[in-house]
């Protein structure tokens, strides 16, 4: 098989219709049509489903996919490269919102500082979303809180932050000397939006206790939630990096819960098969060494 037939599968996985994919590689429709049955003859797999005129990938399909794209992707990779040898090629960044707020825009600062020339483009968006980017090969490499899972990924621990509960000074639990879990669930509770690594670690911690919680509020606003939070409207949950001017303004007061309970670890991750420039490989070291 060639690398054309695998530009052509990739076309119509994403496209999912021959005739879109057609023409976005200006093909006619039966050479597009044609490589796709080469593919599946030639390695004895159905990749696509026929139902009412329209195309579906199966299950090899998706798993062929992965590989396909990946092939793909390093050839453009490698195109791009010979052309430019000379040239520093940009990097593309991923960040949970929490990094991408607190930590993230003093690692792009020291790192423009010392290399000006290259250019950083970032997306910040939740855990889920940006393990999935990097899947896709959309990003070289990102920065997470939580675990990810997806046998593509490859992680790192590069440090750790600790999550508070959160409060207006005023409020009932303001004054108890230790606060358990059932005290906290008894309260309206101002959490992240359901796919972000902060809100899986407390859903996990009240399960663990045997509690199921549901939320006052949800957002994918870290300060929606600090501002609701000091107008009295609940206990919010959030990394301490965030909440750290609030508490130290008097603004919000750390609920005293038992030592160690809400510590995580920050990742770094990468797709297994990603190439990483020396460039990129030098924000990785220095995202490694960052003190906060």
């Amino acid at each position: 098989m060639t690398l054309r037939h695998m530009k052509i599968f990739v076309a119509v996985y994403q496209q999912k219709s021959i005739t879109l994919a057609s023409n976005s590689l200006h093909l006619a429709q039966p050479s597009v049509s044609l490589a796709i049955k080469e593919l599946e003859e030639y390695y004895h797999i159905r990749l696509f489903d026929r139902l009412s005129r329209r195309i579906y990938p199966t299950e090899n399909g998706h798993r062929f996919y992965e590989y396909a794209l990946h092939i793909v992707s390093l050839f453009s990779e490698m195109e791009n490269g010979i052309s430019a040898w000379d040239a520093n090629a940009p990097l593309h960044i991923g960040s949970s919102i929490t990094l991408g707020t607190c930590l993230l825009p003093s690692l792009v600062k020291t790192y423009q500082e010392q290399h000006p020339e290259i250019k950083i483009y970032v997306t910040i968006k939740n855990t889920g979303t940006i393990e999935q980017a990097v899947v896709d090969n959309q990003l070289d490499f990102a920065l997470v809180e939580g675990a990810v899972t997806h046998p593509e990924i490859v992680s790192e621990i590069f440090s750790a932050d600790t999550l508070c509960m959160v409060a207006a000074p005023g409020h009932p639990l303001a004054a108890n000397r230790t606060v358990t879990l059932a005290d906290a669930a008894s309260c309206p509770l101002l959490l992240r939006e359901p796919g972000s690594a902060g809100r899986e670690i407390v859903e996990s911690l009240f399960l663990s206790g045997g509690i199921q919680i549901t939320p006052a509020w949800e957002s994918v606003s870290t300060l929606a939630l600090i501002r609701a939070a000091q107008n009295g409207l609940g206990i919010a949950i959030l990394p301490e990096l965030l909440v750290r001017d609030a508490l130290k303004s008097g603004d919000l007061v750390s609920l005293p819960l038992p030592p160690d309970i809400l510590t995580r670890s920050l990742y770094l991750i990468r797709h297994r098969n990603k190439y990483l420039s020396s460039s990129a490989e030098e924000f990785l070291n220095l995202c490694r060494m960052w003190k906060f």
